[in-house]
């Protein structure tokens, strides 16, 4: 009898264990005790990646042990153990290895050579075809109130060489709140999936520094980067003379491997506050504009993490100005290369998820790879109520 017991007691520990268990990391800085947004978090068990939140927050579910690597362009790398986070909510403090001393690089070549041949080594690397499974989620607001949000779960399948990447799309998961008004054209809604992931892969949003003129229209300087030594940062930015609206550009690149690794892009209040208000009607007056992608490289295989994508704008009406802001993410929760199984008939040809029906077949949004902040929680929870 007691050995029938100590084998229930033994299998009962061992079920329990095997269960799944959720968990949540709040990231912040050592030094500030702030919390660090677009932190890493690679959960190498499952091979899932997940992207800390403005509050520093990642939640995932595990059913058993692994390690975790936690990294930040501007931070020194942490692995921790699952077995180590003995709370549901756990805080990891990351240092920083940035300092505002990194020395300038001086280089024979114009750094915009170096640029170009960076892209087409990136290009060249990543890694295709493969399998990106992708969450998604915007928000839109307009005249100061948020009126419609969007998320979803899909998976790209890329296929196609340099220059000609493709993609096919699978809907997992969808759903969205609210209401996008008739005057609000569709190419203002979100991404346009048909080519998003061909852009990303061709780096195509750096093509304004690649371009000839561009020596002329910007100032671009190489410096070391302190937080790491296999890194270099270019910092592009637009000289004074100009009255266009034109991005300050950081690239952050592995100058050993001469991969990119990080671009972010601002338009600086600088350079809207020299550019010359338009009138006519149908304009647009931006006054933020925003942009940030992650690529990882995990062994062999080189590939989109993340992207965020953020613009404010006034569109001139005919008797008013409307004001609208558009915020967007876009997250790789799982990357593989073997590819998926579908019909044509179920593959997705729109280029926004909006106006597609809802198909909620779990909470994926919990586990997404991206966790809600309590504001943006309360954002959706809002529209949701106003649909029903």
């Amino acid at each position: 009898m007691k050995q029938l017991l100590l084998l229930f007691l033994l299998t009962f520990n061992v079920s329990i264990c095997a269960q799944s268990v959720e968990k949540t990391l709040i990231l912040k800085d050592v030094a500030t005790n702030l919390p660090l947004e677009d932190v890493t978090v690679f959960i190498i068990k499952t091979k899932q990646t997940l992207l800390s939140n403005a509050e520093g927050k990642v939640t995932f579910v595990l059913n058993g042990s692994s390690n975790i690597q936690v990294t930040h362009s501007s931070y020194v790398k942490v692995t921790v153990r699952s077995s180590a986070l003995q709370k549901t909510d756990n805080t990891i403090y990351l240092k920083s290895n940035i300092n505002d001393l990194d020395e300038i690089i001086v280089t024979k070549q114009h750094p915009q050579k170096i640029l170009k041949s960076i892209v087409t080594n990136s290009v060249k690397k990543l890694t295709v075809p493969a399998r990106l499974k992708v969450y998604s989620r915007e928000f839109f607001k307009m005249d100061g109130h948020y009126t419609y949000y969007n998320d979803g779960l899909m998976n790209f399948q890329l296929f196609g060489k340099e220059k000609n990447f493709k993609s096919n799309i699978l809907v997992e998961q969808n759903r969205s709140f609210g209401l996008v008004y008739d005057q609000i054209n569709s190419d203002v809604l979100g991404y346009n999936l048909n080519d998003i992931m061909q852009n990303y892969y061709n780096f195509k949003y750096l093509n304004p520094i690649l371009d000839v003129g561009a020596k002329k229209k910007y100032d671009f300087i190489i410096k070391g980067y302190s937080a790491n030594n296999d890194y270099n940062v270019m910092i592009v930015t637009p000289l004074d003379n100009n009255n266009d609206l034109r991005d300050d550009f950081s690239i952050i690149y592995d100058w050993k491997k001469k991969i990119i690794i990080e671009v972010s892009t601002v338009v600086s209040p600088t350079t809207i506050a020299n550019i010359k208000e338009k009138k006519a009607v149908g304009s647009k007056n931006i006054y933020k504009s925003l942009f940030k992608t992650i690529y990882r490289l995990d062994g062999e295989n080189y590939y989109l993490v993340s992207s965020k994508e953020e613009i404010g704008f006034e569109r001139v009406d005919k008797n008013k100005t409307t004001d609208i802001e558009v915020r967007n993410y876009f997250v790789t929760t799982n990357f593989s290369t073997q590819n998926y199984s579908y019909k044509d008939s179920e593959v997705f040809k729109d280029k926004t998820l909006y106006n597609k029906k809802n198909t909620i077949l779990s909470t994926y949004w919990d586990i997404s790879g991206l966790a809600t902040t309590e504001e943006e929680q309360a954002i959706i929870n809002q529209l949701q109520d106003r649909g029903n």
